[in-house]
């Protein structure tokens, strides 16, 4: 299931001035392009990981869909501060003609922390614990992995990039319901504000994150969101009218090749 119907979800409860512009707002999802650790099926979590050669393609390809779609004019980029979403984010503006757009990066917008997981490949862990098991993991709503060790160079206590996060805030892992936690209040706090003063917004970040904010914005419930699966570069464009009611959902790009890559995700830990 890569789109669901539009549904009355959390986004029609935000509530804000009228719109500075007659034009309705649109916000664009794209997860980041391919990385490494995608391509060779690896949890990836918060590890910090580098896009592949299709991965820069699949960057590149989103941000020509964006710049082609009629009626969207990007005033604003947000990003995580993981590296595979930063470079999608520059190489999608750059293909816009969008390079000096300011960009936003916060780890609030990371990818799920896939605990002690993170590293390892995702068929010989089915293999390992059980497809069941894994899939509980891996899209379980409120099921996290077992957790990264403290003194684990994965666990983001030990990366200077979060110095300035208290680290009571830290993962050492995460379920996607922890996800929506950290993430909600960043987009009603930081996002929202510019889509409620009529800018369109461009969210570049990862699979969870997006699928935390995706079931947030059209109301998907904790069981249904198990089935949704975002495939890589594809943008999702949302249309908000006045208050930031959710108008309507569409993806951008060949209907055939966007289902074809979300099963690709689907069949990641499936025999």
């Amino acid at each position: 299931m890569s789109a669901p119907p539009v549904a009355a979800g959390a986004a029609g409860r935000l509530r804000g001035p009228r719109l500075a512009s007659a034009v309705m707002p649109s916000l664009v999802i794209v997860r980041h392009g391919e990385s490494l650790w995608n391509s060779e099926n690896r949890f990836t979590g918060w590890v910090d990981v580098d896009l592949s050669d299709r991965g820069e393609q699949e960057a590149t390809d989103a941000g020509q869909l964006i710049a082609e779609e009629k009626g969207i004019d990007v005033g604003r980029c947000f990003t995580s501060v993981l590296t595979r979403a930063v470079r999608t984010a520059n190489l999608s503006l750059d293909a816009m003609g969008k390079s000096f757009l300011p960009v936003e990066r916060s780890w609030r917008l990371n990818e799920r922390h896939y605990g002690a997981l993170q590293g390892l490949n995702k068929m010989e862990t089915v293999q390992r614990h059980g497809e069941e098991q894994v899939l509980a993991w891996r899209r379980g709503y409120e099921t996290p992995p077992p957790p990264v060790e403290r003194d684990s160079p994965y666990h983001p206590l030990n990366d200077p990039r979060y110095a300035m996060v208290p680290p009571a805030s830290l993962p050492a892992t995460e379920c996607l319901a922890d996800v929506v936690v950290r993430l909600i209040p960043y987009w009603e706090d930081a996002i929202a504000p510019h889509l409620l003063l009529g800018s369109d917004v461009l969210v570049v970040a990862h699979g969870n994150s997006l699928r935390a904010l995706l079931k947030y914005l059209e109301g998907v419930s904790d069981d249904d969101i198990a089935d949704i699966d975002l495939p890589t570069g594809i943008p999702r464009v949302y249309e908000f009218g006045d208050g930031l009611a959710l108008e309507a959902v569409r993806d951008l790009g060949d209907p055939e090749t966007i289902a074809a890559k979300a099963e690709a995700v689907r069949n990641q830990t499936r025999a």
